[in-house]
């Protein structure tokens, strides 16, 4: 097995090289404790009369709970599962719980998602990752950017919202104390009541005023054994919604006197616009007016939208709209050219190491030798709801409705957009037909506020069509993968090397939303392939980013979309190479993985044995701190493949709400 790579630069080195005169400012200042996520610096938005007991808490006058919702609902089962967290700790059954959208706070910032997207193996227990995780963590907190992605929801709300509703209890538990003069300690809650041994018992409507008025008081979380609600099946709250069809979704919006709007945008990336002639379509039938929209940060390409009184008016009009488009320097680039740079870089250059363990040339005399290349095309999101926002800009203020990962960035996008201070900016977040990363971007939001700026007043719904959509996405890039393993004369693989190349999409998302250069390395690009669970002596893996003109973005599970496929496949190759099944020689490989070992056994012992004619396939991956194996069932019928069943075993930690894994795992099979 020939070692290609380079000498390089340690993952150390990398990450704290960079500190330089600051470092000891850095230090000291990671040795103090996180800023706290219980109170915000705004207040909540009280409608019946509800009193917050902190940033996350409100209740009314009759008992009713209502919770800060920070995450987006977009068919993952946030709105109830976090609901959840809030109501086991201030003993509330769920159905006394509402929700409210969290107004634009630092409290309510994602401080997971960074930590876990930077370059550390998972089986890294070393004192420089939990330092490195712990600042990140503590500096998202000062970011406080309001996202949901990376499968962080659940990780990054568990604590916070435990205690939101522990600390409230406490306070409601002294009030009640407080006003029948007896010690906290003598109380107990019970299904939205402080109850007192004597036989006292009061809502918590009735102390919410005198809880908010006492100042907060200590808490503790509650013991696991004692849950009532968390790891108990609680149904949907949005199902009722989205089946009688009053969910409102971001093209649900419907307000008094609003315009709608169509696009047409250069069809080359990086093009520009040369000229566009309004005059032939200012005639048809709806058609109010035609907006000039220049190419932004954010990802917004030159487009030219049509305004008109009706969706489908705007569609044909933009239709018929006379655009001469520049092209510029990429009008002839294809994807065979992308695909000849990727496979050039893969072998001439030797990428970024991400891990290495042992060395991979010092001495080995494979018996065997096992490789193969792996490619994954450009994937756009094609979610169901298509690309949309709506806006409206009147007397210096502006609102819009969208369905959106990011609150936060779309209010700052948007008020960067007029030129206004995000004070200024009211968000109404709908839910989400679809997101997978899609929803991450803000380049319809820039849209439909260039828009909305030209309508005097009049709220204007920016719609694309879904040829729009395919063509101006950002992109799961294409990656190839090339692979080798060497192996003993008892079928041992003794070293394993994987060098892929494909493009940055974190790279490109991180300078549209906040205008960071696009350098370092990028986890995404090579997650399951450089952070293997399977005890391969000596390894080395390294990743190239090659970039092009395509737009690149997050896409459902990100690199772990396509490097899964490329890893498992061939493991399964270097099993047929060494004469074992593909099940036991994963079994092997596993010794000191008894998590890993035990999701892949229950898969297999669910799966059982295939009927006659069909045979097993095996894969097993770890993403973003969940494990999950499946097991194919599979027949050949002339030169079709057809699966006919699918088992699936995952261990994800901490179920919340079973029936929400559960759908979350059909949803990803299929």
């Amino acid at each position: 097995m020939q070692n290609k790579v380079a000498k390089f630069s340690s993952r150390r080195r990398f990450i704290l090289g960079g500190l330089g005169l600051t470092g000891a400012l850095v230090v000291g200042w990671g040795f103090m404790p996180p800023r706290q996520r219980l109170f915000a610096g705004h207040d909540l938005p009280a409608t019946k009369g509800e009193i917050a007991l902190n940033g996350w808490v409100m209740i009314a006058p009759d008992g009713k709970v209502s919770v800060a919702m920070a995450k987006s609902e977009m068919g993952q089962g946030v709105t109830t599962a976090l609901p959840m967290l809030v109501a086991e700790e201030l003993d509330v059954p769920l159905t006394m719980v509402d929700i409210f959208q969290a107004p634009i706070d630092k409290i309510y910032g994602d401080t997971s998602m960074l930590a876990d997207s930077l370059p550390f193996h998972p089986d890294d227990r070393g004192a420089l990752k939990r330092s490195v995780q712990w600042l990140a963590k503590k500096g998202s907190r000062e970011f406080g950017v309001m996202v949901t992605g990376g499968s962080s929801s659940m990780k990054d709300s568990w604590q916070p919202m435990r205690e939101a509703g522990a600390a409230a209890r406490a306070r409601l538990i002294a009030a009640a104390a407080q006003a029948w003069k007896v010690p906290a300690a003598e109380c107990t809650t019970d299904a939205g009541f402080v109850l007192h041994k004597s036989g006292k018992r009061t809502g918590y409507g009735e102390l919410v005023a005198s809880a908010a008025a006492t100042k907060p008081v200590d808490f503790n979380l509650k013991d696991p054994a004692t849950y009532k609600i968390i790891g108990k099946t609680q149904q949907r709250r949005d199902n009722a919604a989205k089946v009688d069809g009053s969910a409102q979704f971001g093209m649900d919006i419907k307000l008094p006197g609003m315009l709608y709007a169509a696009v047409a945008m250069c069809p080359v990336f990086g093009g520009k616009l040369q000229s566009f002639d309004a005059a032939g379509i200012t005639s048809m039938p709806g058609v109010t007016g035609v907006v000039q929209i220049a190419a932004n940060q954010a990802g917004t390409p030159a487009s030219v939208a049509v305004i008109a009184r009706s969706w489908w008016q705007a569609k044909q009009a933009v239709s018929k709209l006379a655009v001469v488009w520049d092209g510029g320097e990429h009008a002839k680039l294809s994807s065979a050219v992308i695909a000849a740079e990727l496979k050039n870089k893969l072998e001439q250059e030797s990428g970024f190491t991400y891990y290495q363990q042992g060395d991979i040339a010092n001495g080995i005399k494979p018996a065997l030798e096992v490789s193969a290349q792996y490619t994954a095309p450009f994937l756009a999101h094609a979610a169901l709801e298509p690309v949309n926002c709506t806006a409206q800009f009147k007397d210096g203020k502006l609102t819009i409705w969208v369905p959106t990962q990011v609150p936060s960035i779309a209010v700052s996008s948007a008020a960067k957009a007029v030129g206004i201070s995000e004070d200024d900016v009211t968000l109404h977040m709908t839910y989400l037909g679809g997101g997978f990363g899609r929803r991450l971007e803000t380049d319809m939001v820039r849209q439909a506020v260039a828009i909305a700026l030209q309508t005097k007043g009049a709220p204007v719904q920016l719609v694309w069509q879904r040829e729009d959509d395919m063509a101006h996405d950002f992109y799961r890039p294409a990656a190839i993968a090339q692979l080798d393993a060497a192996l003993d004369d008892k079928g041992n693989v003794v070293a394993y090397q994987s060098k892929s190349t494909s493009g940055a999409p974190v790279h490109q998302l991180m300078q549209r939303a906040f205008g960071l250069p696009q350098v370092g390395p990028d986890k995404t690009t090579i997650e399951g392939l450089f952070d293997l669970c399977y005890e391969f002596p000596n390894q080395h893996m390294a990743h190239v980013i090659v970039d092009s003109a395509v737009p690149l973005g997050t896409w459902r599970s990100v690199g772990h979309s396509h490097n899964a496929f490329f890893k498992e496949s061939f493991i399964d190759e270097i099993a047929q190479a060494a004469g074992v099944s593909s099940i036991d020689f994963r079994r092997r490989l596993l010794k000191n993985h008894p998590r890993h070992l035990a999701v892949l056994n229950a898969a297999v012992a669910k799966a059982g044995q295939p009927a006659a004619g069909r045979a097993h396939g095996v894969a097993l991956h770890q993403s973003f701190g969940s494990i999950v194996a499946e097991v194919a069932e599979v027949f050949i019928e002339g030169t079709q493949i057809h699966v006919e069943k699918i088992t699936c075993a995952v261990d994800c930690g901490r179920v919340i709400n079973p029936d929400v894994v559960r759908q979350q795992i059909e949803s990803g099979v299929m």
